[in-house]
């Protein structure tokens, strides 16, 4: 060998270097390093704007307990609109608020559906959620005089395709309906997606759960009940699934296992 040639390469790195760049395994390699430098990107911008993600959805669903109240309007200051509602951790099986328990600022009622401590399985389920959580936050409403106008209370349940997340907002009574709104669902749009519907919505303003004997007579459906009108919500068209699904889950949480012992004490003048 000549003192003006180089050294032939050595070792593993060295023959990777000296090999062509369009070779199988440098085209590996870069392959393989773009991907974890865009994982890692991804990752951490995933994680920076989780705070921002969370927050959002805190707003999200702050506004859509505004709307099923009927006290929002665009361009509002969400949060001072929304400070004005009394969030309470109710017990459902009592009906009784558990506010010494656990802070209604921070528990996370869907969350607790699967913790094994603070829910329990349904054997009898026609909402198709699994666990039903002991506990619910539930939000009232007062008028400038201090009197109850308005109680907030989450529902959800399985549609077609998803769990339909929402809020039924009853008047102080705890039996005639304000509104129904459901922040969060994957229904099929055009059919079951028609829950967001705003005329289909306003059809559940001013229907009642029960009747005079205390009978749970509330029916989403394509025909009138027995129990009349003032009960009857019309089926969405095309989407018989979603309808029997919102029929059920409404009914469910309106029953003996959501909030009928609170809906009763409300009644009673307990609350």
């Amino acid at each position: 060998m000549s003192d003006t040639q180089s050294p032939e390469p050595k070792g593993a790195i060295a023959r990777f270097l000296a090999a062509s760049p369009d070779s199988v395994g440098k085209t590996i390699f870069i392959a393989v390093a773009v991907c974890l430098v865009a994982s890692m990107i991804v990752s951490a911008a995933a994680v920076s704007l989780r705070p921002v993600q969370e927050a959002n959805k805190l707003k999200d669903k702050q506004i859509n307990v505004l709307q099923v109240a009927g006290v929002y309007e665009a361009g509002i200051d969400v949060a001072e609109a929304f400070a004005a509602f009394e969030p309470h951790v109710l017990e459902l099986a009592t009906g009784e608020f558990v506010d010494d328990q656990f802070d209604p600022a921070t528990f996370d009622d869907i969350a607790a559906a699967s913790d094994p401590e603070l829910s329990e399985p349904l054997a009898d389920d026609p909402a198709g959620i699994g666990r039903k959580a002991k506990y619910r936050v539930i939000y009232l409403l007062r008028d400038e005089n201090g009197a109850l106008d308005k109680v907030i209370l989450p529902v959800h349940g399985y549609g077609l395709w998803s769990t339909l997340y929402g809020f039924i907002a009853l008047e102080a009574n705890g039996n005639d309906i304000f509104g129904l709104q459901f922040y969060q669902h994957g229904e099929t749009p055009g059919l079951g997606a028609e829950v967001d519907n705003p005329r289909w919505k306003a059809l559940w303003s001013g229907k009642k759960l029960r009747d005079d004997a205390g009978d749970l007579q509330i029916t989403v459906a394509k025909t009138m009940p027995a129990a009349g009108p003032d009960f009857y919500i019309d089926a969405l068209a095309g989407a018989t699934l979603t309808t029997v699904g919102v029929d059920n889950l409404v009914k469910f949480w309106m029953g003996d296992a959501g909030y009928a012992p609170f809906l009763a004490k409300l009644q009673a003048g307990e609350i």
